[in-house]
């Protein structure tokens, strides 16, 4: 059954979705391409791997997104020595009672920032394995469901691979995008320093000027209506075909699965700059 959405629908949520873009940007200074990208893998119920060198304002931008919709936010620090269940959560033993209780993980979150993700060893990164694609979590047999909507952004750092793990193909798979967030222009970066250094102590991630415009229920509401907004099948059909030539195109040692299509069709153009649409552009 296909869901028609009405002009007000779609007016308000496009509304919603650039009020939130505009919040985010009263603490993060430029990288309005990236920010586009991260809204739009949220609309899109999607995780996004997010590489770039340190120092650009990642976890800023994560923190300043999960305030907009009042969500709960952890930051998991992958180190070498990170276990699964420090990630997942794990069963103690009681004395007083005599019971095994569970204690959960910073997994249980809406967004969840795994920081520099290829410190970790594969064991520790398939810890998410099941969180991303089936928003739950297994601990000792037992499923426990997560609060939607749930995000992971990760990051890698592309320049120092010493001490890193490669990302199996398996856990790439889970992300909707991968996001490279690049040196901001000499404008940008000064108003950056600006803002820094202007009556504040230290480089502190200050998220108080944004503003909480929406509750994390209501994104599940802007989840519904971007899954609602009419693909014509000529579209489809093009990003099928861009999926399947990866998989016999030369110089492509592993082509691209049936979960591609959906990015295919709404990743833009390299230098172009995404855009939310209008009403009548969206129908």
């Amino acid at each position: 059954m296909t869901t028609v959405l009405s002009e007000e629908t779609l007016a308000r949520a496009t509304e919603a979705a650039a009020a939130m873009r505009t919040q985010i940007g009263r603490a993060v200074v430029g990288q309005a391409e990236v920010m586009d990208q991260v809204l739009a893998a949220l609309f899109a119920g999607g995780h996004v791997l997010i590489e770039g060198v340190p120092g650009l304002g990642k976890t800023l931008l994560v923190r300043a997104l999960a305030r907009t919709f009042g969500g709960r936010f952890a930051r998991i620090q992958f180190t070498p020595d990170l276990m699964p269940a420090d990630v997942t959560g794990h069963t103690l033993y009681d004395q007083r009672s005599g019971q095994f209780t569970t204690r959960r993980g910073p997994v249980f979150a809406h967004l969840l920032l795994a920081d520099e993700i290829n410190r970790a060893p594969a064991k520790t990164q398939a810890a998410l394995l099941e969180v991303m694609q089936e928003g739950q979590v297994t601990i000792e047999g037992t499923p426990h469901l997560l609060e939607p909507p749930f995000m992971v952004l990760a990051t890698q750092n592309p320049i120092e691979q010493e001490g890193t793990y490669a990302l199996p193909e398996a856990q790439l798979d889970r992300f909707l995008l991968k996001v490279r967030m690049d040196y901001p222009p000499e404008s940008e970066e000064i108003a950056m320093v600006r803002k820094i250094s202007g009556s504040q102590v230290g480089e502190k991630l200050n998220v108080e000027a944004v503003a909480s415009l929406i509750q994390p229920e209501a994104v599940l509401t802007l989840q519904r209506v971007a899954a609602a907004v009419r693909v014509d099948d000529t579209v489809l059909e093009y990003a099928v075909r861009i999926v399947r030539a990866t998989r016999t195109w030369n110089g492509v040692a592993a082509g691209s699965g049936p979960r591609a299509a959906r990015v295919a069709r709404c990743r833009p153009r390299r230098g172009a700059r995404c855009a939310w649409p209008t009403p009548a552009a969206a129908r």
